[in-house]
């Protein structure tokens, strides 16, 4: 075996064994769930932690989706589908000026944008509660679009205004030289070569808003308008002593989430290793 074999496998050795530790550590409590979710409570409390099923019992998935979880699961839906993409499109539309263009009072808008990023979430709540509740939509799932869209969007239009500004400039200039107007330019070479920074924030505010409780606990009150992390708590108060069903309730809310990230992988490390390796 060369020097540089052996270099190369004394680099990756670590890195694999850090890995499958990690692995462990972040795929362990997951692996308890779903366990879990196919137990009884008397073999929950009296088999190993992680012992396989005796039989794949499904009274609690049953009790769970039976008992209103597709409601909340469905608001989510709604909820992280509409405000996603009305987030995606206003933080595009917004990164690509602040991004190329030079005009008057640039970097005082990008400066207040990025200072947004400080206001916490708290301070807003009784403000926006009133609001809501004045212009009729409290107590609906389209309550909780606006704030959604609202605090994600400064980190939002600071991390795309970033990875815009690192598309070359060429590829603008030669497409003004073909006669592109601005907006074509912005539609046909800025949002596609955008993919993997677009990519990247779909999915980290995705998982934002699919486990944000505190406007979800205001701004809702009946069953019929709330989303997945108040199914967790009104789960938890109606079986506070049942485990398994508690189990199968996360299980089932963070598959979405888990197969969302898969299918996004690839677009979301390159999103974040654009830059990376810049000149």
């Amino acid at each position: 075996m060369s020097i540089a074999k052996v270099k190369r496998l004394l680099v990756w050795i670590p890195i694999f064994i850090f890995s499958l530790l990690w692995l462990v550590i972040a795929g362990a409590p997951f692996l308890f769930m779903a366990l879990s979710t196919f137990k009884t409570q008397f073999e929950m409390l009296t088999g190993g932690v992680f012992a396989l099923p005796q039989s794949f019992y499904l009274s609690n998935l049953v009790t769970v989706v039976t008992g209103g979880f597709w409601n909340y699961f469905l608001n989510s839906v709604i909820v992280v589908t509409i405000s996603l993409f009305l987030l995606l499109m206003i933080t595009s539309f917004a990164a690509y000026p602040l991004s190329r263009f030079k005009f008057k009072f640039r970097n005082t808008i990008f400066s207040t944008i990025v200072a947004c990023m400080a206001i916490p979430i708290h301070v807003a709540l009784i403000p926006i509660f009133v609001m809501m509740r004045n212009i009729g939509l409290f107590d609906s799932i389209w309550a909780l679009i606006g704030p959604y869209i609202a605090f994600n969007l400064p980190i939002s239009v600071f991390i795309l205004t970033t990875f815009m500004g690192l598309i070359p400039r060429e590829m603008e200039e030669a497409a003004e030289i073909d006669g592109c107007s601005k907006y074509r330019i912005f539609f046909t070479i800025m949002l596609p070569l955008s993919k993997p920074g677009l990519a990247t924030l779909a999915i980290f505010n995705a998982i934002n808003m699919w486990n944000e409780f505190v406007f979800a606990f205001v701004l809702t009150q009946s069953m019929g308008s709330r989303t997945l992390p108040l199914a967790i708590w009104e789960f938890q108060g109606q079986y506070t002593n049942h485990v398994p069903l508690m189990m199968t309730v996360l299980t089932l809310t963070a598959v979405p989430m888990i197969i969302a990230f898969i299918i996004g992988q690839d677009r979301l490390i390159k999103g974040m290793m654009v830059g990376a390796v810049k000149g």
